[in-house]
């Protein structure tokens, strides 16, 4: 047995356990998808859940806007009013 007979036989087995590596490798990767695929629809069901509330305190927070702009606009209003009848005088 010469070199140029043993070389390809050697490459030809490093070539299979190459292959089943990467076949082992593929099957791992599928699985690992597949669960950060449960993982992420989970989340996605949590999110919604908490979209009504963020929709609710986003209601709440905008009335509430509302209010206080309203209040500081009369008593701006009011101090506006008594500044102007000390300068009239």
């Amino acid at each position: 047995m010469t070199a140029s007979e043993v070389l390809p036989v050697i490459l030809y087995i490093l070539g299979a356990i190459l292959l089943v590596a990467l076949i082992v490798l593929t099957v791992k990767c599928i699985i690992t998808m597949n669960k950060i695929e449960k993982v992420v629809d989970n989340i996605t069901v949590k999110v919604k859940t908490l979209d009504g509330v963020f929709e609710i305190i986003g209601v709440v927070t905008g009335k509430f806007t509302y209010i206080t702009d309203r209040i500081i606009d009369s008593v701006s209003s009011l101090i506006e009013k008594i500044f102007k009848r000390k300068e009239e005088k």
